[in-house]
C-alpha cells in the first residue's frame, strides 16, 4: 500500500469501521502509524471515539473539530504532519458524503507531492449505493468535490448483526462491476472475522479480516467482537 491511505464513501457505508481496523492492522506491520478523523460534516461514526484503542496499539491519533469535543468544521493543523513526515505511514478518514469529501481539497497542494490512494468504500446495502449506476455516479460525486480522483475499491458490505456471508458476496459482485465500469481495482474485501472463512475461497482479492468497534447503543447486543 502507499503511505497515505484517504478513506471515503457513502455515509454509514462503513468507511470509519473500516479506517480503525485499516490503522490497527498498519500498526502490526510497520511503525509511524497515524489516523486522522477528517470527518466533520455530516458525521455518522468519528474514529477519535475509538482513540484510546489506536494509541494502546502505538497509533498517533490526530483529532479535528476542537478535539472531538464539538462537531464543527475546523481543521487541526497536526494534519500537515502526516503529509510532511515521510516515515509516518497515515490513515485519513474524510467525510462520508461529497460535500464531507471537501474537506480534502484544502490539502491539494500537499497530496501533489505525496504519495497516496484515494480509497471508496462501497456497501452494497445502502440505497445510494446499491447498484453499478449509482455507486458510480455517488463516487464521481466524492470525486469532484475533493478534487482528486479514486485509486481503489474496498467492498465493505454489511448488514451489522444481520450481515450473512451472501451478503458480503453480493458486495463483492457489485465492487466487481464498478471495477470493470472504471477500471480501478478491488483493495480488498473488509470481512466480519466470523465470516472470512465462509468466504476468502470465493474471493479473487484479499480480505482484511474486521472487528466491530463503531456501535450504536442498540445494536451492541448484535455486533459482537469476534
Amino acid at each position: 500500500m502507499k503511505r497515505i491511505q484517504i478513506i471515503t464513501g457513502h455515509y454509514g457505508s462503513g468507511k470509519t469501521e473500516y479506517a480503525v481496523n485499516l490503522a490497527l492492522h498498519l500498526a502490526q506491520e510497520r511503525e509511524n502509524v497515524a489516523l486522522a478523523d477528517l470527518d466533520i460534516v455530516n458525521p455518522y461514526f468519528r474514529s477519535y471515539e475509538q482513540a484510546k484503542r489506536l494509541e494502546d496499539a502505538g497509533i498517533r491519533v490526530i483529532v479535528t473539530s476542537c478535539g472531538g469535543i464539538a462537531d464543527i468544521p475546523a481543521i487541526n493543523p497536526e494534519v500537515m504532519s502526516v503529509f510532511q513526515q515521510e516515515k509516518w505511514t497515515g490513515v485519513l478518514d474524510i467525510g462520508g458524503d461529497p460535500i464531507g469529501a471537501r474537506v480534502l481539497a484544502r490539502f491539494a497542494p500537499q497530496l501533489k507531492t505525496s504519495d497516496f490512494d484515494l480509497l471508496f468504500v462501497l456497501n452494497a446495502n445502502r440505497p445510494e449505493t446499491k447498484d453499478v449506476e449509482s455507486a458510480l455516479q455517488y463516487m464521481q460525486g466524492i470525486e469532484a468535490e475533493c478534487r482528486q480522483k479514486v485509486t481503489g475499491i474496498v467492498n465493505n458490505t454489511h448488514l451489522c448483526g444481520e450481515t450473512t456471508a451472501e451478503e458480503i458476496l453480493k458486495g463483492a459482485r457489485l465492487a466487481q462491476e464498478l471495477s470493470e465500469r472504471t477500471s480501478l481495482p478491488v483493495i480488498h474485501h473488509a470481512v466480519q472475522r466470523k465470516f472470512v472463512e465462509q468466504v476468502q475461497d470465493k474471493l479473487s482479492e484479499p480480505v482484511l479480516p474486521m472487528n466491530i468497534y463503531m456501535k450504536k447503543p442498540w445494536e451492541i447486543i448484535f455486533c459482537e467482537e469476534e
